[in-house]
């Protein structure tokens, strides 16, 4: 496998003269790969676009060919249609087309192991996203991460037969992948022969906002063996179809806001222009009622304005048993400086207790070739979180010098459902040699100012919406004195009226002697009780500011060395 994915990599570097980058290389391999593993399987294609035809071909020939046959193809329906839909040649010199032609026709690929020539085209995506910037980072969550919470979550299809398995951001397919090898692992390959067709065909289903990453996944699965149904589309400001699934795993993309518009979802009970957070509230609508979530949000949708109010609704709604805090570094090097956490809910159930593991304190940061990320760092919390796919097995708080903690709900409503929960000192922050990289550390400290503005510009529109209901309610103030005829004789006697009256159970005497003001309590009892938006104001501006204080702390501390 590893010379496949070594040869064909390889040519890649050549390439990269004619101006094809990482994505365009494979996305073309995508192309040709599958035509030659539809000339092996004899698959009946349109006329005039198969294999040996393609390869017949040479010079300019071979190039003008090789579009038309893209174009072809992505008209067709099925798995055909979506793989070449609005496929294009990325190649101006015929001989680099060539050459990549011969190399993919050198490997019989329907005679290989269907783990083998699947791990080879993993193995390309991962090349390719360990370019960073430059190459399909962006779309691709690591797969050592993706298996441990594939353990921890057990999606297993066999029990039921309706069982779905999603992923709203589905990128390369890496958690649909790893869910079925997680499937094969467990069955040893070897599952009935209904079920077996259930899996290929009605199991697993995605959805993708970029064509090339779709592509990607819907050729990484056929690889496998399965037909997924993978759409095109945004999960979060397209409609609701009404679809839901019994398990969704999911990494949503990174970055603190959409397309700066709030979506417009009837099912969406908070608004806000945060991608992560109102994928949250997403996988809520989509989840079946006792169905079950992984999630990888960033650390900023755990404390920024509106995550408190949605995680409110999530835990009424469902039992948010586990958060895992990554190692910092995780996401390296594509993302770089992104800190993450794992939250895990099932639908249908109150939240509790909220148990925490904390696998970042006082671990050294991942690197791309140092500390690569491994099973190792998730294994202690694999064994926390228990056998039980739903969070229910017996655990146990490992204490303030642990790093597996359980909160109340309790505990939970009193930090406004804020979930930046931490207790363990990281003394590889005081550590100038344990310090992250300072473009590391910067990238941390860009990530958390700009959830800080996100507050900032919310906690501004607050006072805005203050004002404009204390002016009203100063009106209706007004007016329900002026109306009151003798009521009360001052404004005084109004007030001390209302005050008395908050709390009281209405009687007889209060409907008949005062009308107007029993119907205006509420209104007027804003002007006199404290502003309780006001305080959460100071609340929310003094949290962000002592957050930014200390992540900033850290680079000031750090060397740079020009």
């Amino acid at each position: 496998m590893s010379d496949i994915v070594q040869k064909l990599w390889g040519f890649c570097h050549t390439l990269r003269h004619d101006g094809i980058d990482y994505g365009d290389y494979i996305e073309q391999i995508t192309y040709l790969l599958f035509l030659k593993m539809a000339d092996e399987r004899s698959v009946e294609l349109p006329k005039g676009c198969d294999w040996q035809t393609l390869k017949s071909r040479s010079g300019t020939e071979l190039t003008d060919y090789y579009v038309d046959l893209l174009r072809k193809l992505g008209r067709e329906r099925g798995i055909l249609g979506d793989i070449f839909a609005e496929a294009q040649s990325r190649f101006n010199n015929p001989v680099n087309l060539k050459r990549l032609i011969s190399l993919i026709d050198e490997t019989e690929w329907t005679t290989l192991d269907v783990h083998v020539k699947a791990e080879a085209f993993e193995g390309l995506l991962e090349r390719a996203a360990n370019e960073g910037k430059k190459g399909a980072g962006q779309y691709f969550t690591p797969r050592e991460l993706i298996r441990s919470i594939v353990r921890s979550i057990k999606p297993d299809p066999r029990p039921q037969r309706d069982f779905t398995i999603c992923d709203p951001a589905c990128g390369v397919g890496g958690f649909l992948v790893e869910a079925y090898e997680w499937l094969m692992q467990q069955t040893k390959g070897a599952l009935d022969r209904d079920v077996a067709r259930r899996v290929r065909k009605s199991t697993y289903f995605g959805q993708e906002l970029v064509q090339r990453p779709r592509r990607l996944a819907l050729m990484n699965l056929y690889l496998h063996e399965l037909e997924p149904e993978i759409r095109l589309g945004d999960s979060i400001y397209d409609p609701f179809d009404g679809r839901r699934f019994d398990c969704v795993l999911t990494n949503p993309p990174f970055g603190t806001k959409g397309a700066n518009q709030i979506p417009v979802r009837d099912d969406f009970t908070i608004e806000t222009s945060s991608k992560q957070l109102n994928f949250v509230q997403h996988i809520l609508t989509i989840l079946k009622p006792g169905g079950r979530a992984a999630v990888v949000l960033p650390d900023n949708c755990l404390f920024e304005n509106k995550a408190g109010e949605i995680f409110e609704i999530v835990m009424k709604d469902a039992n948010l048993h586990t958060i895992l805090r990554l190692p910092r570094g995780t996401f390296s090097p594509y993302s770089q400086g992104v800190k993450a956490n794992v939250i895990f809910f099932q639908k249908g159930f109150a939240t509790e207790n909220v148990w925490i593991y904390d696998a970042r304190s006082n671990v050294p940061g991942i690197t791309k070739k140092e500390r690569p990320l491994s099973r190792e760092h998730f294994a202690d919390f694999e064994k926390c979180y228990g056998a039980d796919p739903t969070g229910k097995s017996r655990r146990a708080d490992t204490g303030p010098e642990g790093r597996f903690r359980k909160f109340h709900i309790s505990e939970i409503k009193e930090r406004d459902y804020k979930l930046d929960i931490t207790w363990l000192r990281d003394e590889s922050l005081e550590d100038a040699d344990e310090l992250p990289e300072p473009q590391d550390l910067a990238s941390e400290a860009i990530t958390e100012l700009e959830a800080v503005v996100d507050d900032l510009r919310e906690i501004i529109a607050l006072i805005e919406k203050e004002e404009e209901a204390d002016t009203k309610a100063a009106s209706n103030y007004v007016a329900m004195i002026g109306s009151g005829k003798g009521v009360f004789a001052t404004p005084e006697e109004a007030d001390r009226f209302i005050r008395d009256s908050r709390g009281f159970q209405s009687t007889e005497r209060d409907n008949t002697i005062h009308p107007v003001a029993s119907a205006t309590i509420e209104t007027c009892a804003a002007m006199i009780q404290p502003s309780l938006t006001r305080r959460r104001i100071i609340s929310r501006t003094d949290r962000a500011l002592k957050r930014t204080a200390k992540f900033i702390a850290p680079l000031r501390g750090k060397e740079v060395v020009a």
